[in-house]
């Protein structure tokens, strides 16, 4: 009998074990209906067009905004675009510690962020292009909403970054996804430049001679109506763009689904200093930021200062909006082949071609005598590079924190440092060129209101968009070259993380039969 009764629970519990084991192979098609659709992947990428639209509106317009709109003294304008871009970077890894401490929410993680910045952000933009009425608080109104701007957007963008290690564990589909963000970004920035430049160059002229009108006569004046016309556009695409900032929040909050992972849900947070420590020790991580840094910055320079460049330095004024459209419309239609040529000889090679390629026409632009069809040519030639340069560092972090979680499997909830950190130093290095750039002008002789600039102030932004870019791109691509992320390295991260997802997935079925 005890042999019996012995035999029965034995019986039962291979009886209560076998349903569970026939269950398993049900719950493995519920992991691939995880997989991202292409509708998944454009709802996601539409959440970086937002970025970009007012990135390039900022970063094309804002310097001679400032300088020609508002009519800032040069010292003015630096200090308000190191400070703000100084902020903005000072607010990264700040949100990132942030966000890397939040809790799931039924929308998730990211998106509560995403949603909920929007609207102080569209308001922030659209007063850093209305110009105050008044003149000694003027300065101070450009700050104050331009950093608050900033702030908003880091409180965007850093969640919708690490947001890319939640929407799939599949590195492939990653990758993918990516791919449709840059493609998406590098159209935004198409929009932010076309719309900026497109409804402001049609209403702008040169302001010259205005403080020598009289204010009984300036409804008559021309170049005082041309003036406010100016005002009046810049506050028109503002407009627009805080629209299309709007939607494209709406996009991804009701088009992507943030995966949830129990060990993020169970894990104990992070403090500031662990984050620090966990960025900083990752060696492959800072070489990337260290390397794109100086690329960046490379051409954040060139950027900051080209539309001074076509209007001072060579002379089309009523064409330099078209000039930059056409950059910004090359490097959209060049992301596929981008993307195409990492897949086949690897990121890093896509690296130091992509970089490389706008090098020989930084120096053609600055050395043949100004023509308007070779600045063309120029500027779809450079647009192919930009494209590269907008891509490659997206494409690549996922790489790095990869890799980190392959050598760190029990830390969790990090996404969201290492990818506030990376913006931190870019940031950083935007303000401190921009600074450097405007402050360089001031010295040069630029003179505020002017149609026509000294010489001096054309041989400074020849400087500032050429030999300077070319030497910080040279300066990047030698510390990527010590990057040690290759194809082989990043195949076997995957390969490690796919079979550390697969043992978590057995042990939750096998926790669940129990």
């Amino acid at each position: 009998m005890a042999r019996g009764e012995g035999a029965e629970p034995y019986a039962a519990t291979l009886l209560t074990v076998k349903p569970n084991t026939d269950i398993k192979p049900v719950k493995k098609p519920k992991a691939r209906r995880k997989g991202l659709s292409v509708w998944n992947k454009l709802c996601y990428a539409f959440g970086g067009a937002p970025y970009q639209i007012t990135g390039s509106a900022l970063g094309f317009f804002l310097q001679i905004y400032l300088l020609d709109v508002a009519q800032l003294d040069p010292f003015y304008a630096s200090i308000i675009l190191f400070t703000g871009r100084a902020w903005d970077a000072v607010t990264d890894p700040t949100v990132g510690f942030l966000v890397s401490r939040s809790r799931w929410t039924r929308f998730g993680r990211m998106m509560p962020w995403i949603l909920g910045s929007t609207p102080f952000a569209v308001l922030t933009y659209f007063l850093i292009w209305y110009v105050p009425s008044f003149e000694e608080g003027k300065v101070i109104w450009y700050l104050v909403f331009y950093c608050l701007f900033q702030s908003m957007q880091t409180c965007f963008h850093v969640p919708y970054s690490a947001l890319t290690m939640f929407i799939s564990n599949n590195q492939k589909e990653r990758d993918s996804a990516t791919a449709y963000r840059m493609m998406v970004e590098v159209l935004g920035m198409v929009l932010g430049t076309a719309i900026q430049g497109q409804i402001v160059g049609g209403a702008s002229s040169c302001p010259a001679e205005l403080n020598n009108t009289n204010s009984s006569d300036s409804t008559t004046d021309p170049a005082t109506v041309s003036l406010d016309e100016t005002k009046r556009a810049y506050m028109v695409a503002s407009g627009v763009i805080c629209f299309i900032y709007v939607l494209c929040a709406l996009v991804v909050f009701f088009g992507v689904k943030e995966q949830k992972e129990s060990e993020r849900e169970t894990s104990e947070p992070l403090t500031f200093t662990q984050g620090l420590w966990i960025v900083v020790s990752h060696r492959p991580y800072i070489k990337l930021v260290v390397g794109f840094l100086f690329t960046s910055l490379g051409f954040m320079l060139l950027e900051g200062n080209f539309a001074l460049f076509i209007t001072y330095a060579l002379g089309h004024r009523e064409d330099y909006q078209n000039i930059l459209l056409v950059i910004m419309l090359s490097g959209t239609l060049t992301i596929p082949w981008w993307q195409w040529f990492l897949t086949q000889f690897g990121k890093k090679m896509a690296t130091y071609w992509g970089t490389l390629w706008a090098v020989p026409f930084m120096i053609i632009i600055v050395s043949v005598e100004s023509n308007l069809v070779l600045s063309y040519l120029v500027a779809v030639a450079a647009g192919v590079s930009v494209a590269a340069a907008f891509l490659l560092p997206w494409s690549m972090l996922p790489d790095a924190v990869d890799d980190f979680k392959v050598n760190n499997p029990n830390v969790c909830g990090h996404e969201a440092l290492f990818y506030s950190f990376y913006v931190f130093f870019i940031k950083f290095a935007s303000g401190l060129s921009l600074g450097i750039s405007t402050l360089s002008l001031k010295f040069a002789g630029y003179v505020t209101g002017e149609c026509s600039q000294p010489e001096a102030v054309s041989l400074t932004l020849k400087v500032l968009v050429s030999p300077v870019p070319i030497v910080l791109i040279i300066v990047g691509l030698l510390i990527l070259r010590t990057y040690p992320i290759d194809e082989e390295r990043r195949k076997d991260n995957r390969k490690l993380l796919q079979e550390l997802l697969d043992s978590e997935s057995e042990t939750s079925d096998l926790g669940s039969s129990v």
